[in-house]
């Protein structure tokens, strides 16, 4: 029996074995795990941050991530319209095109 692989293992542990490593047990084994911050309140600040630098290639697995700790598509929406006069407006418009690609029957 095959063990699952991590989202990061499947996108970089071959390539950079540590760093999947690293995003395993460090960032979601116990940054993410910690008590201060709910997990929903850890995908909205991720989001905003990924969205305010421009990191759009990790933003649409923390938009689905977002989804699944509880957040909504319409606070979601708010987030990235409220960030727009904060963030920039391409920003916003690059973020809003990516929760529109995530399927609408995801969480």
């Amino acid at each position: 029996m095959t063990e699952k692989q991590s989202a990061a293992q499947q996108a970089i542990g071959d390539v950079t074995p540590k760093l999947a490593d690293l995003t395993d047990e460090v960032l979601f084994g116990d940054v993410w795990e910690r008590g201060g911050l709910s997990p929903r309140d850890r995908s909205l600040v991720t989001v905003t941050a990924l969205i305010a630098l421009y990191r759009s290639e990790q933003l649409g697995f923390h938009l689905k991530l977002a989804l699944d700790n509880g957040l909504s598509r319409d606070e979601l929406g708010e987030a990235i319209t409220h960030l727009a006069f904060y963030a920039g407006w391409p920003n916003a418009m690059g973020a809003a095109a990516q929760l529109k690609a995530i399927p609408a029957d995801a969480p």
